[in-house]
């Protein structure tokens, strides 16, 4: 079993879930259910499917949830796209959400790739 907290693409995508929460406090009330819950749901899954692909038996279940963590993350990537052009969230915040939910992305993808070396070409030993 892979110790999901020492996953450099875990902790980046923990770091922005915890930042989409911070964020998402002040969207109008009526997005409370909408939007809010969307982008928060799709935040938190990106680590969640990290952690529980960790305790899956074979490399192929996990890189399984790697995909799904990835797919998860570009929901948050388009999330924050609509979020900023309805008027939810600054420029700046979100430039900041923006280059957060890419280095997810680029972590993440990079993992995956490795992870998936790991299985077409394992270590002797």
């Amino acid at each position: 079993m892979r110790d999901y907290t020492k996953i450099q693409a875990w902790i980046l995508s923990d770091n922005l879930a915890v930042e989409i929460y911070k964020r998402t406090q002040d969207f109008p009330h009526d997005e409370r259910y909408a939007l809010t819950s969307q982008v928060r749901r799709a935040a938190y899954s990106v680590a969640a499917n990290i952690s529980e692909g960790s305790g899956r038996r074979t490399t192929k279940d996990f890189v399984r949830f790697l995909d799904m963590a990835m797919g998860s993350a570009n929901e948050v990537r388009y999330f924050c796209h609509l979020a900023h052009r309805l008027g939810y969230i600054e420029d700046s915040t979100y430039a900041s959400l923006k280059e957060r939910v890419e280095s997810v992305c680029k972590c993440l993808s990079a993992y995956i790739r490795a992870v998936e070396k790991d299985v077409l070409f394992p270590a002797k030993g």
